[in-house]
């Protein structure tokens, strides 16, 4: 593997962060952002490298983001190899500029250091594992109660059985545009709603940001890649490969001429549940506007979730009559 001479630096605090990148701007230079929550992969560095193609200077934030999951989901469990994923990084032939690593992008508690409170960076480590920091925080007077809302593209899809993740990533998003202010930021299509939902809230706030959607990296026997995987048995990867399969075969039937979408979400539904996964949703929307569809007779994409095991995959396919 090709290495980078490039050792990142590693930035955790938001207003050091914010200056760096004034100060590469004040050189004339280009900011790119690629927003992670870690556990790096090459899907991960594919995005650092289509980042690489559009600007002079590259940031990649590493931040597991509470306030995208519910006290029900698996933040507590969600992994993580900062080490590792520097060393990733490091591997990108260019390399990347800096790491934002921020602790806690929803503790305001040195913000607010001459009022009193009974909060503790203590206290709310020990509550970030289960997902309640921003509440922790916000029942003393110094929470997080500001949150960005893309009304329609958050609903439906992983919206419907996740009502609290897009609020938390599109106001994440904004907050890391706001602390790193960048020219340029790339989200990956295997997360296709998010990257609908990010370019319009761009759009509707006006952010002078340009928003690229990389395609999905997928693993040598077609499953899409992501940090998840790692909880994976090997009985249950092969039985995700079910999900890139079927989708595989619905676009080659809708190719065919075989437009009916209620007859290409049964046959992908009845492929996933034969193979031992349990269906979330299958359906097949519009591009744009992420509402359902009767016949393909425009751009559409067929998103599938499922549930193999514990692990909750993602997964859609583009289609193009």
């Amino acid at each position: 593997m090709e290495t980078s001479t490039k050792n990142p630096l590693i930035i955790t605090d938001k207003e050091q962060m914010r200056k760096w990148s004034r100060t590469m701007r004040s050189q004339g230079k280009t900011i790119g952002l690629v927003p992670t929550m870690g556990y790096l992969h090459q899907g991960h560095l594919s995005l650092v490298k289509e980042a690489l193609k559009h600007t002079n200077v590259t940031v990649v934030s590493i931040y597991v983001n509470p306030g995208q999951f519910a006290l029900s989901e698996d933040l507590s469990t969600y992994p993580s190899d900062f080490h590792g994923d520097i060393i990733k990084l490091m591997s990108v032939p260019g390399g990347v500029d800096v790491v934002f690593h921020p602790y806690n992008l929803y503790d305001y508690e040195k913000d607010m250091k001459n009022k009193n409170s009974n909060v503790t960076s203590d206290v709310c480590k020990n509550l970030e594992g289960k997902g309640e920091v921003a509440s922790c925080l916000e029942e003393r007077g110094m929470g997080h109660e500001t949150w960005v809302r893309v009304d329609k593209l958050e609903k439906g899809l992983c919206g419907e059985s996740r009502p609290v993740f897009f609020r938390g990533v599109a106001t994440v998003v904004t907050k890391l545009f706001n602390i790193v202010e960048p020219d340029v930021a790339v989200f990956g299509k295997k997360d296709y709603q998010q990257w609908r939902i990010i370019r319009r809230m761009v759009r509707d706030l006006d952010f002078s940001i340009r928003i690229i959607g990389a395609e999905i990296m997928r693993d040598n026997d077609g499953l899409a890649m992501s940090s998840r995987n790692v909880h994976l048995s090997a009985k249950e990867k092969e039985k995700a490969l079910s999900v890139s399969r079927s989708l595989l075969g619905a676009k080659s039937s809708a190719a065919n001429g075989h437009i009916n979408c209620r007859e290409l979400r049964d046959c992908v539904i009845q492929a996933i549940s034969e193979a031992g996964g349990r269906i979330d949703y299958a359906e097949i929307v519009d591009q744009e506007s992420l509402q359902l569809v009767e016949e393909i007779k425009s751009p559409v994409v067929f998103c599938v979730a499922a549930w193999f095991g514990k692990v909750r995959l993602i997964d859609n396919i583009e289609i193009n009559p």
